[in-house]
């Protein structure tokens, strides 16, 4: 929503943000056209460009436009009113400029210019292309969640410090399952290449977080509070788990190993969480279902590791199957991060007053954690089945009783079949005898392709 126009803030009352007009039809037609842009097209342009798709330039045109015609409507709505000092107008210059440059450097590559100096500059070009493609959707989701808090008039304040913890720590929780989902997905083989363990690099994540949360969750020179007692030490068994969690990445013989010390830091800071003193009861639910859903990604990830990949980086060799309890843990961090996000003290008031059990707030944020889980795997499917189409097909079983041909299974023995089962019961014992017979002399002639010994014979019988 960018409110950087020039509107009547009379209305807003002092010390608030907005004023208490409702949201109009401009305002929300804005707020839909911007997620279909931003949240929906742009995500599955940046993966069709990936793949090389000739549907990527057309889907990031089209995408560029309706982002434009919601940028529009974002400077005609009536309604609410917003401080033209808001996070979201400042923040939307620094998305849309990442934008023009991306459609610039898309249309410079698409002239396909290569000789003289556009020659030395092309990769380079094309590196910059892709790592800004990739990085937009992280992007848009930050100036998403920054339209969300201006259209609430949220984080303002004293609340600033505790919306930052929240929104900051949940995009945290989501993108690791993000994260853990391409890796289960399409990143095992890559994960053997790198010659380290998946726990290494969570592990190396955690330490680094640690130390910054250890040094930042408390205002120093201030005095200690419970929640800062806390928070620095949840910061403190970060760093040290993540430290031991790099050591336990390595087996004897320097060989990458699996270990539990990643799913371990992630169950202890569900049971911290899950006891937080909060004002309200609906707080106190949330932040203890919250605690759960975090405490049971930790079990399941342990239970993963030791019991069902037994220690390697997947369940086959070929890097291409899951089990379907490895997808419990993945989902679990995104519901985790969703209430976590949604577990502010401002939104605990709002829903409170909105009359609304946890009960049912906690079934509407888990329900927008299984959005985003299966956008994200049709995302990866997508990628997926143009990326790796050949091992797909290589790694693809075929039908019971039939051979491959080049990984692919024998079509016109399946349609036979398929007409023999049509076929049977209708017809009489000569016909049944006769049909054998016409069988056999089709094996017999399929097999003399392949043998020149055979041809005379198959041609004497056919006479």
């Amino acid at each position: 929503m960018a409110m950087g126009h020039d509107h009547d803030t009379s209305n807003i009352p002092e010390g608030e943000t907005i004023s208490g007009d409702p949201i109009d039809s401009t305002l929300w037609a804005h707020i839909f056209i911007q997620m279909l842009a931003f949240g929906i097209l742009f995500p599955v342009g940046m993966v069709l460009g990936m793949i090389k798709s000739r549907w990527h330039v057309p889907l990031q045109v089209l995408a560029t436009v309706i982002a434009l015609l919601g940028f529009a409507l974002g400077h005609m709505h009536g309604g609410r009113e917003f401080a033209e000092s808001n996070v979201h107008s400042a923040f939307a210059s620094t998305l849309f400029f990442q934008m023009v440059v991306q459609v610039v450097i898309g249309i410079y590559l698409k002239l396909h210019l290569e000789k003289g100096i556009n020659g030395r500059i092309r990769p380079v070009i094309r590196i910059i292309h892709s790592i800004n493609g990739k990085l937009f959707p992280v992007v848009s989701w930050t100036q998403m969640l920054f339209g969300g808090i201006t259209t609430l008039g949220f984080c303002q304040g004293d609340h600033l410090g505790q919306c930052l913890a929240h929104f900051i720590m949940g995009s945290a929780f989501i993108a690791y399952g993000i994260c853990l989902t391409i890796l289960l997905l399409v990143g095992q083989l890559w994960l053997r290449r790198t010659g380290r363990s998946q726990e290494f690099f969570d592990s190396v994540v955690i330490a680094a977080w640690g130390c910054v949360n250890t040094f930042t969750e408390h205002r120093w020179g201030t005095a200690w509070v419970r929640n800062d007692w806390q928070h620095t030490t949840m910061g403190i068994i970060w760093w040290c788990a993540g430290l031991a969690g790099v050591w336990l990445s390595r087996a004897r013989d320097g060989s990458p190993k699996r270990n539990f010390i990643p799913g371990f830091v992630i169950m202890v800071t569900g049971w911290a969480m899950s006891a937080h003193p909060q004002d309200l009861p609906i707080s106190a639910m949330t932040h203890k279902m919250f605690g759960y859903t975090l405490m049971a990604a930790g079990v399941t990830r342990i239970i993963e590791i030791s019991f069902v990949v037994k220690d390697k980086v997947g369940i086959s060799e070929s890097g291409y199957d899951t089990h379907s309890f490895q997808y419990i843990p993945v989902f679990l961090l995104y519901a985790s991060g969703f209430l976590f996000m949604g577990a502010t003290e401002e939104q605990m008031n709002l829903v409170a007053a909105a009359g609304l059990d946890h009960v049912a707030y906690i079934l509407i944020l888990y329900s927008l954690a299984f959005l985003l889980f299966l956008f994200t795997n049709m995302l990866i499917y997508l990628y997926d089945r143009v990326a790796n189409a050949d091992n797909i097909a290589a790694n693809a079983p075929a039908p019971e009783g039939h051979i491959r041909l080049n990984g692919r299974p024998r079509e016109d023995a399946r349609l036979r079949d398929a007409e023999e089962f049509e076929l049977d019961g209708l017809m009489t014992d000569d016909e049944d005898e006769e049909q054998a017979q016409r069988k056999k002399l089709l094996n017999q002639e399929e097999g003399g392709l392949s043998s020149p010994s055979t041809v005379g014979r198959n041609s004497d019988r056919i006479a």
